[in-house]
């Protein structure tokens, strides 16, 4: 779903035609994306009415495809943002792409999302701790000790970006900068 989310977040800043589509995500990404998933993809948002295709017409070549955002695509890319489902909010990628869009979203979406994130990132913090207690041999061990301090380092980050949000929000949001220090 996070390419999903891509792609309607690069066409809500313009048109743009299946290349530049792809060059932009694959910039954003390094991650290749082939046109074998882009234009079944794009060709899903056209007949959902999230995206719309026009011709446009080349000097002796034929007329290339340029695609640009409906308010029905705004909506559903809102959505997306908003929602980080379970087994997405242990995927890096899928809540990066949240993230690099939270300009979409409220306050207090915001912090939903983050909420999901740490969620997922304590239970595979208590996972890893279950097994790293389990492992004798010094290389797992500190493989798996590696492992819970990244994690840390990902809930700290996220106690971070909370506070930010919730200084930004200002005195209407009714979760306080002490509840998640």
């Amino acid at each position: 779903m996070w390419i999903d989310i891509l792609l309607l977040a690069e066409l809500a800043r313009g048109p743009r035609h299946g290349y530049e589509l792809r060059r932009e995500v694959e910039a954003a990404t390094g991650h290749g994306l082939s046109n074998n998933s882009l234009y079944p993809r794009m060709r899903q948002f056209v007949d959902s009415g999230a995206v719309l295709r026009s011709a446009e017409e080349q000097e002796a070549k034929p007329p290339r495809h340029v695609y640009s955002i409906t308010d029905v695509g705004r909506e559903l890319l809102h959505d997306m943002l908003a929602e980080l489902p379970e087994g997405g909010a242990d995927q890096s990628r899928e809540f990066h792409a949240r993230l690099v869009n939270f300009a979409w979203l409220s306050p207090e979406e915001q912090l939903v999302v983050l909420d999901a994130r740490e969620q997922a990132l304590v239970i595979n913090r208590d996972r890893v701790a279950a097994l790293a207690a389990a492992r004798v041999e010094p290389w797992s061990r500190r493989a798996f000790d590696h492992g819970i301090v990244r994690i840390d380092a990902d809930r700290a980050w996220l106690a971070e970006l909370r506070v930010e949000i919730l200084r930004t929000a200002g005195p209407s949001d009714p979760r306080s900068d002490e509840e998640y220090r």
